[in-house]
């Protein structure tokens, strides 16, 4: 291992000098066709995908059925808040191994295995008894294998078929969570609304299972040699060991920074609809304000991801992570001012775009493809672990004090602490591929390792 500005090469690159071209990808390879011409049904499925799995799903629903559950069983928000930090621990923990299942069976069966299972055990809280126990189970198992239904997975396939437009198609693939995030409140409004909160999560079950699962079953795919994009940083046996990854400061530095901000953002999001009813508003406007936080992180993911294609990604995401600051500060009190909690909104979901684009981004960029799986499953658990724990202390502090000024207060500090931290990565390195691996490595789960395709076949 050589110092952390000429791990793994020894030499080191700007954004621009890894995009060179490889002659291993053949004759019509994508320096004839573009990434997007090439990969747009992947990633369409990737994004729907990413959009009903256990990403989005739990953190805009849950919102909405705490005061359901408060009401009817007398459970404490804190109590009903700490069923999403189960489910966030165990699946930050389990990360790592969904990821390394990921590099070695394939993103598609992994991912969707996961998305199906997910789905059925969502459906069952609409059987959850009295007992905060049998809740407390369904969400250990929401854990336990909906992980996989994450982007931990599906950024895999995204990264094999993408590097000059990796941020933007990375930034297309989070769309889905936006996508959730505009789509599912009022959806599950309605739903509660008209059928009652149990068989509203038969409804909001129907989107992985109906949805997602079909879609991604038939338009999912990893690319054949000729398809790989150009560049050796695009090809699936470039990088770092997982060992060198754990050895390099920069990784920790993503670590911490991602926690961070995870932390500050997590608890906000879950809980926002009784934050927006804090300044005298009702539901119908809690909902409406949870659409434009989708609007905004839609429109977050979007622009960074075309800004990260451009320019060294710390510069571009430190000032968009100070937007949030400014955000709960707007939040912070109870003035009934709907224009300021839509603008808090915004700009909390602007930011959240950006730092969840981070993740699939930066691992792939410092780390590469070769362990990206096993890598982003542990950067994953940093994030995973915020945002589990997050929505119980913002619960906390409510209970505890009456509001959510407290931790507003303190979330402020972490979205920028955190931001700055990235500041301090250093340039990307210059990625290759072990000598004693061949640069066109199998499908992932491929039944003869080392078998390459023939340009041009299927």
């Amino acid at each position: 291992m050589k110092s952390d500005d000429a791990q793994m090469t020894g030499k080191q690159s700007g954004p621009d000098r890894s995009l060179q071209s490889s002659p291993a990808n053949g004759a019509g390879g994508p320096e004839q066709r573009s990434e997007f011409s090439l990969g747009w049904t992947i990633l369409l499925a990737c994004m729907i995908a990413v959009a009903t799995g256990a990403s989005p799903i739990p953190y805009n629903t849950i919102g909405f059925f705490m005061p359901e559950l408060n009401r009817e069983f007398g459970w404490s928000f804190a109590e009903i808040s700490l069923g999403i930090t189960i489910y966030g621990v165990l699946g930050a923990l389990l990360a790592p191994l969904f990821g390394a299942w990921a590099d070695k069976y394939g993103a598609k069966r992994v991912g969707l295995i996961s998305l199906a299972m997910f789905g059925i055990v969502f459906g069952s809280f609409a059987f959850v008894g009295n007992s905060i126990w049998h809740f407390y189970i369904l969400w250990m198992l929401v854990g336990l294998v909906g992980i996989g239904s994450t982007p931990v997975s599906f950024s895999r396939l995204v990264n094999t078929w993408f590097f000059k437009r990796r941020g933007l198609a990375l930034g297309i693939m989070l769309v889905g969570t936006s996508i959730a995030a505009i789509i599912i409140p009022p959806l599950v409004t309605w739903a509660i609304a008209e059928f009652g909160w149990r068989k509203a999560h038969l409804v909001v079950a129907a989107l992985p299972l109906l949805v997602g699962l079909p879609l991604g079953f038939f338009l999912m795919r990893e690319p054949q040699r000729h398809e790989r994009p150009a560049g050796g940083a695009g090809s699936a046996q470039t990088g770092a060991s997982l060992g060198e990854a754990f050895r390099d400061r920069r990784f920790w530095i993503m670590a911490v920074s991602i926690f961070m901000i995870a932390f500050a953002y997590g608890g906000a999001h879950i809980h926002m609809p009784e934050i927006v009813k804090m300044h005298g508003f009702t539901g119908q406007d809690a909902a409406r304000v949870m659409q434009v936080l989708g609007l905004s992180i839609l429109a977050g993911r979007i622009i960074t991801g075309l800004l990260l294609d451009r320019f060294w990604a710390p510069a571009v995401c430190f000032p968009i992570l100070c937007l949030p600051a400014v955000s709960v500060l707007i939040l912070i009190g109870t003035e009934p001012d709907f224009s300021m909690v839509l603008l808090g909104a915004f700009l909390l979901g602007f930011a959240a775009g950006a730092e969840s684009d981070l993740i699939a981004y930066l691992g792939s960029r410092y780390f590469g493809l070769r362990n990206y799986g096993k890598i982003y499953g542990f950067l994953y658990m940093s994030f995973a672990l915020a945002s589990a724990f997050s929505p119980a202390v913002y619960g906390a502090v409510r209970d505890a004090t009456g509001n959510y000024d407290g931790m507003l207060t303190v979330a402020a500090f972490l979205f920028v602490g955190g931001g700055a931290l990235l500041l301090t990565l250093g340039r990307y390195p210059e990625l290759e591929a072990p000598a004693d691996l061949a640069v066109d490595d199998p499908e992932p789960g491929a039944a003869t390792p080392g078998a390459r395709s023939a340009p041009g076949t299927a």
